[in-house]
């Protein structure tokens, strides 16, 4: 089949297009910014990129569309297939029908977490031989790639994917993870989020009902028990086996925390594997203990899976390593959201807490350029987002906003700041910046190379 996809260079259609092509399909496929990484992982593979929309690109005569959530009516080669009545069909139920079709499916769902759970699951399953297939919107660099059909000359029958609750396109209107058919769904947690097509936090629990609705009874929920509105999910009805990990009582997942990170995973209050590695925070306890609880769902043991933590290597933008220089350390992380920004900034500060003398201040620096953060719905919530920085450095004009950074981060007082000109704030980081120090800057783009800037610029 010759398939052509319009949004191919996002995160998950680019992963898509991997797995297509693995499967021996023909791919084409284009987007209004073909740029790297995505365009020179996806020409590594064989697959033929356009630039745009032209309606043109019908002369290429595939057998199907595939048409990500990026486009919508009014985009030139949409109105060119939809008038001429040819086939097309979206991303996630191409996905769902041609790969997921006939594989247990791992799906881990949440407003945060979802991309180092999955990629910690797929680890843990790699390390204990299950050679999994994945579709995880990051690159875990114990893999290097964001997708695969199953390990090399293995046809597994496990397939991990990061379930997202955004829509699935311009034609159907329900969240992306109802077409994969999880018979293990981990829930994370559940915030209000995507502002843009949600209006309340009641329109994203209902999604993430209809989502556990799709588990078999054979399957299995495993939820955070410490998330009211995940509660409210699973009252409004549960088919399937349900398992339950955090702190609340009468979880069935805890865990006992030391001082070094390392922490005991406890399964219906016995100690049952320890986990050792040099990840931080909270917040990467609790996906440690819903992959861990997954696994075993497919018949991992508790401490093999506890044991191949020790193991993983995270994933790209995950409080990378960017580089240091001069004894200041740049991190790249993706977190938009502020309760991620908080879990970001919070497990870095806990991390020097335990470092002691040896620790240096944070320099937080922001891109709010999210289409929730551009709506201004989360923007009083960032001052105590960023309350464990020393110093913040925010990004972001109030033409490109509609609302003014400078204002809502006003709050802090003389640590903050922002700006509309990146060289310039470069320049004021460097400034502040000193040996022992952390800049972590969190956006979920490129945020014009200002990584690089940084550190050339600390160099100099």
């Amino acid at each position: 089949m010759h398939i052509h996809i319009l949004g191919i260079c996002g995160t998950f259609m680019g992963g898509l297009a991997v797995l297509a092509k693995e499967a021996g399909h023909r791919v084409t496929g284009c987007d209004a910014n073909v740029y790297p990484p995505m365009s020179t992982q996806l020409e590594a593979q064989g697959i033929e990129l356009i630039q745009g929309f032209g309606p043109e690109q019908v002369a290429l005569n595939p057998d199907l569309y595939v048409i990500g959530n990026v486009v919508s009516r009014g985009n030139p080669l949409v109105e060119e297939i939809l008038n001429r009545s040819l086939p097309y069909v979206s991303g996630p139920q191409w996905m769902g029908e041609h790969i997921l079709r006939n594989k247990w499916v791992l799906a881990v769902a949440g407003t945060h977490g979802k991309t180092t759970t999955s990629a910690m699951l797929a680890w843990i399953l790699e390390d204990a031989g299950y050679a999994p297939g994945f579709l995880i919107g990051g690159v875990p660099m114990n893999f290097g790639i964001s997708a695969r059909l199953s390990g090399k000359g293995v046809d597994s029958d496990f397939f991990v994917i990061e379930a997202d609750e955004y829509d699935t396109a311009f034609f159907d209107k329900r969240s992306k993870f109802v077409h994969y058919h999880a018979k293990t769904a981990v829930l994370n947690n559940l915030e209000y989020d995507h502002a843009d097509i949600f209006p309340d936090l009641g329109a994203i629990e209902t999604q993430f009902h209809h989502l556990v609705r799709t588990v078999p009874g054979i399957g299995r929920v495993i939820a955070n028990a410490d998330e009211a509105a995940l509660e409210r999910v699973l009252k409004r009805g549960c088919w399937s086996e349900k398992e339950s990990f955090g702190g609340a009582d009468g979880a069935n997942w805890t865990l006992k925390e030391y001082e070094d990170g390392s922490f005991d995973v406890v399964f219906n209050g016995e100690t049952a594997g320890k986990v050792q590695w040099e990840l931080t925070g909270k917040h990467n306890r609790s996906n440690a203990l819903a992959a861990i609880a997954a696994a075993r769902h497919v018949g991992v043991p508790i401490a093999q899976a506890a044991e191949s933590l020790a193991r993983f290597v995270s994933v790209k933008r995950r409080m990378e390593v960017r580089g240091v220089v001069k004894g200041v350390t740049v991190y790249d992380d993706f977190a938009h959201h502020p309760t991620a920004i908080a879990t970001t900034v919070g497990g870095l500060r806990q991390k020097l807490r335990h470092d002691g003398a040896k620790a240096g201040r944070i320099l937080a620096v922001l891109e709010p350029r999210s289409n929730t953060m551009k709506l201004g719905a989360m923007k009083d919530a960032l001052p105590g987002s960023l309350a464990e920085a020393d110093q913040v450095f925010g990004f972001g004009s109030e033409k490109a906003l509609g609302w003014s950074l400078g204002a809502a981060l006003a709050p802090m007082g003389a640590i903050a700041s922002a700006y509309d000109d990146i060289a310039v704030m470069v320049e004021a980081i460097v400034a502040q910046a000193q040996p022992g120090d952390h800049i972590v800057v969190m956006s979920n783009g490129g945020f014009g190379g200002v990584h690089q800037k940084l550190l050339e610029a600390l160099a100099r």
